[in-house]
């Protein structure tokens, strides 16, 4: 875990968001509850699909339920958008306050026993994330942040790595869901890409806590095209931003937190990691570049 405080933005002095802060770990804790009590339990689970390879359980819908809940009674003029929450998915000009919800990123691997998932809630103000808490309850790691204030992991002030050197950089990537020819092909292509020039990558199945990987230097950047929505990034782009790194669009321009485009790392690795994947198209398939 990373502690190098020379990379984690000076705090503000008022603490604007703390109770916004608060809210959001308890909710993302008690997701985890309800996601740790059924991992590796996949008989009891009622499994659905979304698409041929896109899982949706019960446990989704339980979690995401009891955290809508607690967000709405507690913040009741601000909007909450739930990755399960069918009848708010096409929302796009929400309130200037709006909660983003993942209740168990990482379903298929959750299904599988794979002990890489979370709980994600994020926050954002006039479309910037703003405070984020996501929370792997089989690892029993909280990562968290909001603005000014640094973030932290179970508590610990944290911060990107410092890797200025591409060839050795650790880079974290994701396949996706959809299989057509063309869109495979610009998934590999720009792992080709990536293998190409960088030390390695991993694929471990959550936006949002490869996000917190590199927010603590596990990895040393991401990237992420065709994810479900907001709820699987805005948690995670706090978190990477308060540790000190950046986060944009695979192009290397704005992150908006709709486009289900994401790139985020220290300064130098993801400046390199655009120009890795500049001249890869996107698939048909995808979320197209700005």
């Amino acid at each position: 875990m990373r502690t190098k405080q020379h990379s984690v933005p000076r705090r503000m002095s008022s603490r604007a968001y703390d109770i916004e802060l608060a809210v959001a770990q308890q909710c993302a804790r008690e997701a985890g509850a309800i996601i740790l009590e059924n991992f590796r339990k996949t008989n009891a689970i009622s499994i659905s699909y979304k698409g041929a390879r896109d899982l949706v359980t019960d446990v989704d819908t339980r979690a995401e339920a009891v955290v809508a809940a607690r967000l709405r009674a507690t913040f009741p003029d601000d909007d909450v958008v739930g990755e399960e929450s069918s009848e708010v998915k096409a929302i796009r000009a929400v309130k200037a306050r709006c909660w983003y919800v993942d209740p168990l990123d990482g379903t298929t691997n959750f299904v599988h026993g794979y002990p890489f998932a979370c709980a994600s809630v994020g926050f954002a103000v006039d479309g910037r994330p703003t405070v984020g808490a996501v929370y792997n309850p089989i690892m029993d790691e909280m990562f968290a942040a909001s603005a000014g204030h640094g973030a932290t992991l179970n508590g610990q002030p944290i911060s990107v790595s410092d890797e200025r050197e591409f060839v050795r950089a650790l880079i974290g990537t994701e396949v996706g869901v959809t299989r057509d020819a063309e869109t495979v092909d610009a998934i590999v292509g720009r792992m080709r890409a990536v293998v190409e020039r960088a030390r390695g990558v991993r694929c471990s199945g959550s936006c949002a806590l490869n996000m917190c990987s590199v927010a603590m230097g596990r990895l040393d950047g991401f990237y992420e095209i065709g994810f479900g929505g907001p709820w699987d990034c805005v948690a995670g782009a706090a978190i990477v931003q308060e540790a000190g790194g950046v986060v944009l669009d695979p192009t290397g321009g704005e992150f908006d937190l709709n486009s289900r485009r994401v790139l985020c790392g220290n300064a130098h690795v993801a400046n390199a990691l655009v120009m890795a994947l500049k001249d890869v198209p996107d698939g048909p398939s995808e979320p197209h570049r700005p």
